[in-house]
């Protein structure tokens, strides 16, 4: 073990000693405790451990202020959270205000570049007042007067929240109004009197996903405890749940059932307490109504329409039982990937991969029931993600961004003509940098595209960091370099300047290419999102762009999961792994928090049969000692109520327990985001920053 491994091994093994010992069966099941003394007395040495070893470095603090200006910097876009009618919502965050101002302006003053704001609320001065650590987590206004709003606020950021009812006319919440107390909620409006709702009804209400079970309809005037029962689902379900969409004037509210991650039974309210079923398949995605049809995209072939489409049926043959099969709207070609759609009046938005390069097509009717497709003029290898619509007006608001570019927020009309309504000025000279794409060839064959961030001219090898996903349908997509990776600010560019090489894999699990992409890698085929990352690597290596131990592989979420796989099944490929809220202990990771929802993507750990190949790749129990791994940085939230932080807690004990370093750092609020404002967030950059130079620089 090299001096600088043996130095933290001090910091973190010896300076912070395991506390207390445990059962023979999980010796470290204790530390599943969240909120217990003794277990947050080993998380607060493990995170005093790491603090000082990492902030002795010289770069520490200029890192830190650097990446909270940029994150504060008051340069930046004021996104549209909702339009509603002629008015734009958003919510604004910089340093006077961390937790953010939740506003409005006219949408032809936004428009214009130039927007009037009027403060709605102030979610740091509501949390002075009221002594909560309020984190936002959004407002639901009832079209179409937009008057009375459901706001949903966080203590700390939990997925949990509490539900209260707001006037924006009158500036304050309503007196003796609509209130949910704190659980994991799911609330439409019905209309301005009656709410659905499903949230902890009590013993026996929730999934064991941790779901509201039951959709209930809640009056005005009455009492939580006397709303009535809509839907009921079963305890195996993830959830019950409801949604309202608008068709030009018509509102329609939606029940849905999910029976599975992937799978849900959808209904249709035809009248106050009747549900009708609708046609769509359960492995289906709803995605909007327009005209009087309801859209939908197809994870599954359709009889002979295939899997990535989207489709559309008509509404009243649902509400008549009329069983007419669905229209097609649109099937991506070749290498796209439709990865989402929304509507407005009278247009069809498709945002689309192509080769992992964003693209947006616009449909509007062609008069003869078909549609009329046309590509939005934006700009070209950029990721496009979509801000808000405004129905009426028919306009899309969409942000375009690259590794190099800065984002720039657009107003596309359904002509296809994009009007740029702000820009971010350059936080950086992109004229130093390169970037490539490239396609690694994985175990099977599999062309895996990646991209590749360096200076201009680097020869290496040089010490590389690699960020990836592999899970859940959702794509990596390049973003620009002071946001990447995940919650850790501007660490790739921080990488970069330095004269290193920063990669984003694309590797199967994801959405990159449709349903296929993420089909690759469900469940039993999981160790192909491994391979993949493997033949990234590998790759860079026959590039001659970095060397075997030169590596850091960074994950959070299913991603933590991928970044500890790869640090124990390839510990002479990687040299530092940042594994950021984690999944690691798959054996229990179904009974822990909302680990029973991910039991479609993953298996259930309690079968035999998916244990056996489950446990292939599962970090905690792949962990044996006299293996030299390389020294990971666990980061997350003691109030993470989605993923557990159990499972990063015990990893670190069972590595302290062998002999082997590590970095600790769990913050005590954000939630599953690990991030509750950009303070911490800043600190976690100039963490990593630390890290890396520490685990990949030289000895």
């Amino acid at each position: 073990m090299s001096p600088a491994r043996k130095s933290l091994l001090a910091a973190a093994v010896a300076a912070a000693p395991l506390l207390i010992a445990a059962t023979p069966e999980d010796p470290y099941v204790w530390l599943e405790d969240i909120h217990g003394e003794k277990a947050l007395e080993q998380v607060e040495a493990w995170n005093a451990a790491t603090m000082d070893a990492l902030t002795q470095s010289p770069a520490f603090e200029a890192d830190r202020k650097r990446a909270k200006a940029i994150m504060d910097d008051p340069a930046q876009i004021a996104e549209p959270a909702q339009v509603m009618g002629d008015v734009v919502t958003n919510l604004w965050r910089d340093a006077a205000h961390p937790r953010g101002l939740w506003r409005e302006a006219s949408l032809a003053s936004f428009l214009s570049g130039e927007p009037e704001w009027k403060v709605l609320i102030d979610v740091d001065a509501l949390g002075k007042q009221e002594g909560k650590s309020w984190v936002w987590h959004g407002a639901d206004c009832l079209a179409p007067e937009y008057r009375r709003c459901l706001v949903s606020l966080s203590p700390g950021g939990t997925d949990a929240d509490v539900v209260r009812e707001w006037d924006r006319r009158a500036g304050a919440f309503v007196p003796n109004g609509f209130e949910v107390p704190l659980a994991k909620t799911d609330v439409t409006w019905e209309d301005a009197d009656t709410l659905l709702i499903g949230t902890d009804w009590g013993e026996g209400s929730m999934t064991t996903s941790g779901y509201a079970m039951t959709v209930k309809r809640w009056r005005r005037g009455t009492p939580l405890s006397e709303a009535t029962l809509v839907k009921e689902g079963k305890p195996e379900d993830i959830s019950v749940s409801s949604f309202a969409l608008m068709d030009g004037d018509t509102r329609r509210v939606f029940v849905s059932r999910g029976t599975s991650f992937y799978n849900s039974q959808l209904f249709i309210q035809q009248a106050p307490g009747v549900l009708v079923r609708t046609p769509v398949p359960e492995t289906a995605s709803i995605k909007g109504l327009i005209a009087g049809r309801m859209l939908g995209y197809l994870n599954e072939p359709l009889g002979e329409i295939p899997a990535g489409s989207v489709v559309s049926w008509d509404i009243e043959d649902m509400l008549a039982s009329r069983s007419n099969g669905p229209r097609v709207v649109f099937t991506p070609s070749g290498r796209q990937s439709v990865t989402e759609v929304t509507t407005t009046d009278n247009a069809i938005w498709i945002k689309l991969l192509d080769d992992v390069a964003g693209k947006l097509v616009v449909l509007t009717p062609a008069g003869d029931g078909s549609w009329t497709q046309r590509p939005a003029a934006l700009p070209e290898n950029a990721t496009l993600e979509f801000a808000a619509h405004a129905d009426e007006q028919d306009l899309a608001f969409v942000t375009a961004e690259s590794f190099l570019s800065p984002p720039t927020l657009y107003a596309v009309s359904a002509d296809g003509e994009a009007d740029a309504v702000q820009s971010l000025p350059a936080k950086f000279d992109a004229a130093q940098f390169a970037v490539a794409q490239h396609f690694a060839t994985s175990k099977d064959g599999t062309k895996v595209p990646y991209f590749l961030v360096t200076r201009k001219g680097l020869k290496g090898p040089v010490p590389l960091l690699m960020h990836a996903y592999g899970g859940f349908r959702a794509a990596q997509t390049p973003t620009y370099l002071t946001t990447q990776p995940y919650r850790a600010g501007p660490l790739a560019l921080y990488w970069a300047e330095e004269g290193n090489a920063f990669v984003l894999a694309n590797i199967r699990g994801g959405d990159e290419y449709g349903p296929a992409w993420h089909e690759a890698a469900l469940r039993e085929k999981r160790q192909n999102a491994y391979d993949d990352l493997y033949a990234v690597a590998e790759d860079l290596i026959a590039r001659g762009m970095t060397a075997k131990g030169k590596i850091a592989v960074s994950g959070r979420s299913n991603g933590g999961l991928l970044a500890g796989v790869a640090m124990t099944q390839r510990p002479d490929l990687f040299g530092a792994a940042i594994i950021g809220s984690p999944l690691l202990d798959m054996k229990r990771y179904s009974h822990l928090l909302a680990g029973a929802s991910w039991m479609a993507e993953y298996g259930n750990p309690d079968v035999p049969d998916d244990w056996a190949f489950i446990s292939k790749y599962s970090p905690y129990q792949a962990l044996k000692p006299g293996t030299d791994y390389p020294a990971p940085f666990f980061y997350l939230s003691t109030e993470d109520d989605r993923v557990h932080p159990g499972h990063a807690r015990k990893m670190a004990a069972r590595l302290a327990e062998y002999g082997q370093p590590f970095y600790y750092h769990e913050y005590r609020e954000g939630g599953h985001s690990v991030g509750a404002d950009h303070a911490e967030d800043a600190v976690r950059a100039a963490l990593l920053h630390a890290y890396l130079n520490k685990e990949l620089g030289a000895d």
